[in-house]
């Protein structure tokens, strides 16, 4: 859970899907087996806007006909209408036009996803970065602290032995008169 409350995102999706999910939980199932209205065969229609009503239809504009969408295959096979002619859900964009869209529109998503997952990573690591340079920056000014102190000792130490043989020109030392002369 810690790595969890780094990221108010990671927090707040987490909330996200607990809410989610208990208010799935919390619904009743209901099931209808109620009978479909029978659809009419793509043929029927002679419109793109009525052919396009239905989903399972294509409408192909070199020979204005209502086709069967092909479901076996993912696109509709050039040798039953070309791409370029071939409209469906819209009479307005051709399929070709809808593929480009969908497939810059999702690339464009993933990029973004991918860019936010580095930023992510970037500042968590860079904030890592930051707290190991607090960290020796503090250890620094605790070994200069210590190393201050013992300096002062030694000086201490030393002045106290220079005072002690006379090498500390002081007024109250018994020769000292002696030094004047």
């Amino acid at each position: 859970m810690y790595f969890l409350a780094e990221s108010r995102l990671d927090v707040s999706l987490v909330l996200f899907i607990f809410v989610g999910c208990s208010i799935i939980s919390q619904g009743n199932c209901v099931t209808t087996t109620s009978v479909p209205p029978p659809q009419k065969q793509c043929n029927t229609f002679s419109s793109c806007e009525t052919c396009l009503q239905n989903v399972s239809c294509l409408w192909c504009n070199t020979n204005s006909t209502c086709l069967d969408y092909p479901v076996r295959h993912l696109l509709p096979p050039s040798s039953m209408c070309q791409l370029s002619q071939a409209r469906w859900g819209v009479c307005w964009v051709n399929f070709e036009a809808l593929i480009i869209a969908m497939a810059v529109v999702g690339g464009t998503i993933l990029l973004s996803i991918v860019v936010c997952c580095c930023c992510c990573c970037c500042k968590r690591r860079k904030s890592g970065l930051d707290r190991e340079e607090e960290r020796y920056a503090q250890r620094r000014e605790e070994i200069r602290k210590r190393s201050e102190t013992r300096k002062a000792e030694r000086k201490a130490r030393h002045d106290e032995i220079r005072k002690k043989y006379g090498l500390i020109p002081d007024a109250d030392h018994p020769y000292s008169k002696f030094e004047n002369d």
